[in-house]
């Protein structure tokens, strides 16, 4: 059985695409926007994702998460025809 006060968050796009994390639920509830820290090239930055859609799969809420570029630090990343 999953835990309930837990969801998965998949990062659909942008630097962490393909990525998935297990994120503590706020006040029972997914967040709607999560700031990622990660290394690139070496340097730590900051990327801001926002939810765009959640749904269960075998009783575990997942939501989807899509990258915010615009309130993100500048990185390039490899966007293969987006």
């Amino acid at each position: 059985m999953a835990d309930a006060s837990t969801y998965v968050a998949e990062f659909i796009d942008g630097p962490l695409e393909g990525d998935f994390e297990q994120r503590a639920l706020v006040g029972g509830k997914p967040e709607q926007r999560v700031g990622m820290v990660a290394a690139v090239d070496g340097l730590e930055s900051l990327f801001w994702y926002e939810a765009v859609e959640q749904h269960e799969v075998n009783g575990q809420l997942r939501v989807r998460f899509r990258f915010d570029a615009d309130d993100s630090d500048p990185v390039e990343y490899d966007q293969e025809n987006d």
